[in-house]
């Protein structure tokens, strides 16, 4: 994972604020992906510039869970979700949401840091369970990418539809 100084992401704001440029032109300038823009834009917007130089930090177990369901509730995308609760790294709050998959909430407030043997359990010598298989893992992440644009779609069918039924009711009030 490359890391960029605080000048570069001062250079984006910069480059924003001034609404000369795109995220997709403003991170060719600055040689940086449009994802990675985006996400300190996004950081800038909530957190001011002290969300661009936040450090990554322990986090507990009920704070994940927080941020996995603000996550699906809210219907964000881990870029968005990550900077509105401050989570410099996008990859962390993924992470999160794969285990909250995997291991349920529980799997969350365990406290797990450090290494472990790969194999065992981490309370015993007992073997562990084995993890889902990778192409299961990818379906599962297909199926929430598409429920989540399914919900999505119907959200903005929804508003088209009370959108045109207060017209109608406004042309009647005329």
């Amino acid at each position: 994972m490359t890391k960029y100084g605080e000048d570069s992401k001062k250079k984006l704001i910069e480059l924003m604020e001034g609404n000369q440029y795109s995220f997709a032109s403003a991170s060719k300038v600055l040689n940086i992906s449009a994802t990675v823009a985006k996400r300190w834009w996004k950081m800038y917007q909530t957190h001011g510039y002290e969300g661009l130089v936040m450090k990554s930090k322990t986090y507990t177990g009920e704070f994940k869970v927080y941020a996995v369901k603000y996550l699906h509730d809210n219907h964000l995308s881990i870029n968005e979700a990550s900077a509105q609760l401050g989570i410099p790294s996008d990859s962390t709050l993924l992470n999160w949401e794969r285990t909250y998959y995997e291991k349920g909430e529980e799997g969350l407030l365990v406290e797990n840091r450090g290494r472990h043997k790969i194999g065992m359990h981490e309370d015993s010598n007992k073997p562990s369970k084995k993890r889902i298989s990778k192409d299961a893992e990818e379906d599962l992440i297909i199926e929430v990418q598409r429920l989540r644009a399914e919900n999505a779609y119907l959200k903005k069918y929804n508003a088209l539809v009370q959108e045109k039924k207060n017209l109608q009711a406004k042309k009647k009030q005329r």
